[in-house]
């Protein structure tokens, strides 16, 4: 907008300017209507410049904004895929660590209950000798 704005300004200026210095210039009729054309086609040219750079430079910047913007796309979906993988891979090894502790606690638990029944047993044994022992 800023440039658009620019542009008219300055068009409206020197058509502006070039009209009051040839009215006020001591010249013929003739003359001063050829200077009039004249200066007309000089900022029509002038103009003319301007719109194609500024139409060249638009290009420019939207390629490279497109660019921007795809590289900066590739670089998040990158990233995502790092993390993402990397995630997965913790949650892999959580659950190989809980299947090991899990059979570990199976394991402890079963000598727990073999302890258990030993000692119960020697307790039973204790007991009956104990029981033949008064008899």
């Amino acid at each position: 907008m800023n440039s658009k704005d620019f542009l008219i300004g300055s068009l409206i200026g020197g058509i502006v300017g070039a009209s009051v210095a040839l009215l006020f210039a001591p010249k013929s009729g003739k003359e001063m209507r050829d200077d009039l054309n004249e200066g007309a086609t000089q900022v029509r040219d002038r103009a003319m410049e301007w719109k194609d750079m500024a139409y060249d430079k638009g290009n420019e910047f939207s390629e490279k904004a497109k660019q921007t913007t795809a590289d900066w796309s590739k670089n998040v979906s990158d990233k995502s895929q790092q993390l993402s993988d990397k995630v997965k891979s913790t949650v892999d090894g959580i659950k190989y660590k809980q299947e090991e502790w899990e059979e570990v606690a199976e394991d402890v638990a079963e000598e727990v209950a073999e302890a258990i029944e030993e000692a119960a047993e020697e307790l039973h044994r204790q007991q009956e000798v104990a029981s033949n022992t008064q008899v």
